[in-house]
């Protein structure tokens, strides 16, 4: 088993990384001191293969847990479906000491954790990411929202897991391009912060896309270490943990304006950081050869770089939808000098971002 802290003081947890994590979450269920009345909530992908898995695992923990089914896809986080799951909570009578489950994606992570931040003012949350794009980012740091018509994740609080448990065996029943999403995600930690892993991507590429056990372990691993560092020095984004939204701004501005149903997240942020990496290119932070890695790489992973059935003006004006903007900057998060290292831009001129832009459609 691999376990990866996250240092947070008093908001602290592990993240168990293994092939078959069963054993763990029971024992888990038994030494905390939860009420019996649990919900997981899931989708209409992952409930019917894994929900009554995971119940019967709670069940031998001493808990009594019920399941409440959203539908799978990006839809399911609005406040919509906040609110009935609320009144799920409310129906069922869980209490304070009442855990909340996510099984699922991220779409499932970010609405069960805003779920439970909310109900009775917070409740214990505990993630069981089933999507490789889950596990190596949306289920640690503790961000948890539900998008809006107007942009996306724009309600939400910062709410940490009492844990976050991998189960890898799980990544088996996964669409091809559901493993390749999750693999945007991976890229983005070498770009910023760790040279020899994305070293280690560009020479594995065969491993990596056959999801080789060992490759998977360390790249999950990997990337779950790189963020906890990050978020453990920065839990709330006040600046270093900025740089985690490599290639987000233009992926949230992609997402926004094909209504959410082209791209899939990590598609999304695959097309975001070759335009990060091209206004980077362009501001003369880093050199054509470097640009062509992380393009190169992208494209070696079965990821898109070219976002079809958008359009710059409608692009240009999403970005000011997005969370890091603030009296009316946009904060780029580019690179700087190679891959490894990164800097944070408020001031990127309006005909350079439309190049990238155009560059990638």
């Amino acid at each position: 088993m691999s376990v990866v802290p996250v240092e947070l003081g008093e908001n602290s947890y592990n993240i168990y990384i293994e092939n078959d994590l069963g054993g763990k979450i029971i024992d888990f269920c038994e030494k905390n001191n939860f009420s019996k009345k649990t919900l997981i909530i899931t989708d209409s992908n992952v409930g019917p293969l894994y929900g009554e898995v995971l119940k019967g695992m709670l069940k031998k923990g001493g808990l009594e847990p019920e399941i409440a089914q959203v539908e799978a896809g990006e839809s399911a986080k609005s406040l919509q479906s906040f609110e009935a799951l609320l009144t799920r909570c409310i129906e069922l009578g869980l209490d304070r000491k009442s855990p909340v489950f996510a099984l699922g994606g991220g779409v499932v992570g970010d609405l069960a954790g805003f779920v439970a931040a909310s109900y009775m003012r917070g409740v214990p949350f505990v993630q069981v990411p089933t999507s490789l794009l889950a596990q190596v980012d949306s289920s640690v740091g503790g961000k948890v929202a539900v998008n809006h018509p107007l942009g996306k994740n724009l309600i939400g609080a910062f709410y940490q897991p009492k844990a976050v448990f991998m189960n890898l065996d799980w990544l088996a029943t996964l669409p091809k391009r559901e493993i390749y999403t999750g693999l945007g995600e991976i890229i983005k930690y070498g770009i910023i912060y760790d040279k020899e892993f994305f070293v280690f991507l560009e020479n594995n590429t065969n491993k990596v896309l056959s999801l080789d056990n060992d490759a998977v372990i360390y790249m999950t691993a990997r990337s779950c270490e790189i963020k906890a560092q990050v978020v453990g020095l920065d839990e709330k984004e006040a600046g270093l943990r900025a740089i985690l939204n490599f290639g987000h701004t233009m992926a949230h501005a992609v997402e926004k304006n094909t209504n959410y149903n082209r791209y899939n997240h990590g598609e999304a942020v695959a097309i975001g950081m070759v335009c990060a990496a091209h206004i980077s290119l362009s501001l003369g932070l880093i050199e054509k050869p470097t640009f062509n890695r992380v393009e190169g790489l992208i494209r070696k992973l079965q990821l898109p770089v070219v976002a079809e059935g958008c359009d710059i003006d409608t692009l240009y004006e999403a970005i000011f939808h997005d969370k890091k903007t603030v009296n009316g900057q946009v904060k780029w998060v580019l690179m700087d000098g190679e891959i490894g290292k990164v800097t944070l831009k408020k001031d990127v001129p309006e005909s350079i971002v439309k190049d990238a832009m155009r560059y990638c459609l």
